[in-house]
């Protein structure tokens, strides 16, 4: 359904003027970093700038915001940005270098957040001017980086209420600025996180077997527990247990008596997330049985895969178009990325795009590192998208 004469235009219009606001904003929120619930000053910065253009504001209790345009009555649409950023250090060189040492915005939430904010104060422009057919909620997301992630925490508190459609952007540095990625159906994976500590009788590495030697067992967990998920699930589940942190012993003559692996379990497939944290249990324990060590497994269920709602997802290609133009939606593939906007999507329509960052013909950089650059044109490129899908769903739903 295109966009009502003179939306687009005026969409448009909006946006140009505040450009340059929105892109220092990002500058700003990229040299504030801030982790997964202490995101106070950006909440702060953004409450104070959509409470100065007359938009009705709600701070939520820990961080993050809902805010509200357009007038009380009608269908209403929400649109998501997540405010925190990563425990990493920010290596990307420029006005916006993080002031924080160890942590930065790598993975562009801080355009996320900037681009939101321009698609509320160009929908209150527009509701000025010319009236919009219903409310927009605009939710400002703290916690989107850590398992299972703030969704629940605004669902909970009543975001979604009444709410028609949901949608959102993500970054994505391996498309071109100007573009966004679209798929129908699932567009991310499920994400679990999943710690073992593993504990036994240390000693001196000449007498292993007066000890039960833990750092031997946790190669053993390290190397067939990935091994033994892939024969135990349906390979079309697309299963992969990646670990990033394995610590164990100081000395290399002493068999420690503690250790340490975490790492990720992600799959394309809600049905076997379903059951994958008891079968995970199951093969730990069969792992280490051999070796006598003790185990404490701290699983924690992240998110599911987000899936576009088929109706939800052709209200995101027609704003695209009606604002980007005809060829501006490229297809996506699904990814094992854990999002969760997930929990948005189970209990609602809704839909995510992905907002290309890459200057065309410039560096691909990948997320959750510190070297990310992102194109400032995307800042303005996802205010516009958001603001079209916004009035496209309320039109629909009318």
């Amino acid at each position: 359904m295109p966009l009502p004469d003179p939306a687009a235009p005026s969409i448009r219009a909006a946006v140009n003027a505040l450009e340059p606001e929105l892109v220092a904003l990002r500058r700003d929120l990229h040299a504030h970093p801030e982790l997964a619930w202490q995101e106070e000053r950006t909440t702060t910065a953004v409450a104070d700038r959509l409470g100065a253009a007359g938009i009705d504001v709600q701070m939520l209790p820990k961080s993050g915001l809902l805010a509200e345009v357009g007038p009380a009555g009608g269908p209403v649409v929400a649109l998501r940005a997540d405010l925190d950023a990563l425990a990493v250090d920010d290596l990307s060189p420029g006005p916006w270098t993080s002031t924080v040492p160890g942590v930065a915005h790598a993975c562009g939430h801080d355009v996320h957040t900037a681009a939101l904010v321009g698609a509320g104060l160009a929908l209150q422009e527009l509701q000025r001017q010319h009236g919009l057919p219903g409310r927009v909620r605009l939710l400002f997301q703290p916690a989107e980086e850590v398992m299972p992630g703030g969704a629940l925490e605004l669902i909970a508190s009543g975001a979604l209420e009444g709410v028609a459609h949901v949608f959102g952007l993500h970054c994505d540095p391996t498309i071109d600025v100007g573009a966004v990625g679209l798929r129908e159906g699932p567009l991310t994976g499920a994400a679990d996180a999943l710690n073992v500590r593993l504990t036994g009788r240390g000693g001196h590495t000449s007498r292993p077997h007066l000890t039960e030697d833990l750092t031997f067992a946790l190669g053993k967990l390290v190397t067939d527990l990935p091994g033994a998920l892939s024969r135990r699930l349906d390979p079309r589940a697309g299963a992969s247990l990646v670990w990033g942190m394995v610590r164990a012993g100081s000395a290399k003559n002493v068999i420690p008596a503690s250790g340490e692996v975490a790492g990720t379990l992600r799959m394309l497939d809600a049905v076997a997330w379903v059951d994958a944290e008891d079968l995970v249990r199951e093969l730990i324990e069969q792992i280490l049985a051999p070796y006598g060590v003790g185990a404490e497994v701290g699983y924690v269920r992240g998110v599911p895969p987000v899936v576009n709602e088929p109706v939800s997802t052709s209200l995101l290609v027609a704003a695209v178009e009606g604002v980007l133009g005809e060829h501006a939606h490229v297809s996506t593939p699904q990814s094992l990325g854990g999002e969760d906007f997930a929990w948005y999507c189970e209990s609602v329509p809704g839909a995510m795009g992905r907002l290309g960052t890459r200057t065309p013909g410039g560096t691909t950089y990948d997320l959750h590192q510190g070297d990310l650059v992102v194109d400032e044109r995307s800042v303005g490129i996802g205010a516009r998208v958001l603001s079209a899908v916004a009035l496209e769903a309320l039109v629909a739903t009318r």
